[in-house]
């Protein structure tokens, strides 16, 4: 049997955790001292792996689209009917919404497409954005699967790295190929682009074997960082029946995610962006306008988005020093 005081200190140590020893960790009955023990030391590890630091990026979702790939968890799945017209934002907005996040203080930009924007149009856009910008800020790429040929046409854009992530439940509650998602991860590295992932969409139904398969797929990735994020209900879809994990047992899996991927990952993400997530070791947050697969308004903003500050002052609730200029992450 798996002592998780034992467990808690291994990762510490910077010891690599087999699957059994982080299920018992995800296992440990929340609000119990085992619990405790596993936030405050991911806390303790997450401030190590990224020398005390914590960072603000900003995401611009560029488009909207009844999508194809039928992510049943997506606001922008065919499947769900929210989006029913495709949209897109206006490159010189997508522009000044860059500068604005710069000017704010954003360590880092990413720019979103859903899975069946044109790769060639996403590339176009980015170019704009980063004539726009500081030659040191540091831009990524949230985009769907991509070859060899385009991961090197992401580097060239200018990006420095992407977002991917093998969701819970992929190929079973999406119609994407979870080996396809494992190619895009090498096209990545092969083309010189950091890697950020996540743990997500955590939902009430994922079992204990699901979260450790691919919390060890997000190591075994080699990203910048990883995480949990939990899956936010989209209202009318057929997911929303089974409700949302709290944020209080969110941060209890994002700090197991912290021990799992070990001292060489320095970032540590959660979303939506609350302090108890940061208190247990998340250090990496994101602002939003535009397009978000959570939302279904078309304009984030007005809604589940939040600014830069708001997400500061989360990060410095938790007592973390959130860092100026250009990601560190993704440096």
């Amino acid at each position: 049997m798996n002592d998780v005081k034992t467990i808690v200190q291994k990762a510490l140590d910077g010891v690599e955790l087999d699957g059994d020893e982080v299920a018992a960790l995800f296992d440990a009955p929340l609000f119990s001292m085992d619990s405790a023990c596993i936030l405050a030391t991911a806390r303790k590890l997450s401030e190590r792996a990224s020398n005390g630091s914590a960072e603000v990026h900003a995401q611009i979702g560029l488009n909207i689209a009844p999508c194809p790939c039928n992510c049943k968890f997506c606001a922008f799945a065919a499947c769900n009917g929210v989006f029913t017209e495709s949209s897109e934002l206006p490159v010189e907005e997508a522009v000044s919404a860059a500068k604005i996040f710069e000017q704010d203080g954003a360590n880092g930009i990413f720019l979103m497409g859903t899975a069946d924007y044109p790769f060639s149009r996403f590339v176009e856009v980015a170019q704009e954005v980063r004539r726009a910008l500081l030659p040191e800020t540091v831009m990524v790429a949230n985009v769907g699967d991509f070859d060899k040929a385009e991961a090197k046409k992401l580097k060239d854009a200018g990006f420095a790295g992407i977002y991917h992530a093998i969701r819970l439940g992929e190929g079973r509650d999406t119609k994407l190929d979870p080996k396809r998602r494992l190619e895009t991860f090498q096209n990545a590295r092969e083309a010189g682009l950091h890697l950020g992932t996540c743990l997500e969409p955590v939902g009430t139904e994922h079992s204990t074997a699901e979260l450790v398969e691919k919390t060890l797929i997000t190591r075994d990735a080699g990203p910048v960082y990883s995480g949990s994020a939990r899956r936010i209900p989209i209202p009318g879809t057929e997911m929303a029946r089974l409700g949302i994990v709290s944020e209080a047992r969110m941060a209890h899996i994002l700090a197991v995610v912290r021990l799992a991927v070990g001292l060489s990952v320095p970032g540590n993400c959660t979303h939506e962006p609350n302090v108890i997530g940061a208190a247990a070791g998340a250090n990496f947050f994101w602002a939003e306008v535009g397009s978000n697969p959570r939302d279904s308004v078309k304009d984030t903003k007005d809604a589940r988005g939040k600014t830069v500050t708001w997400c500061r002052n989360v990060l410095e609730e938790a007592e973390w020093k959130v860092l100026n200029g250009p990601s560190m992450i993704y440096g």
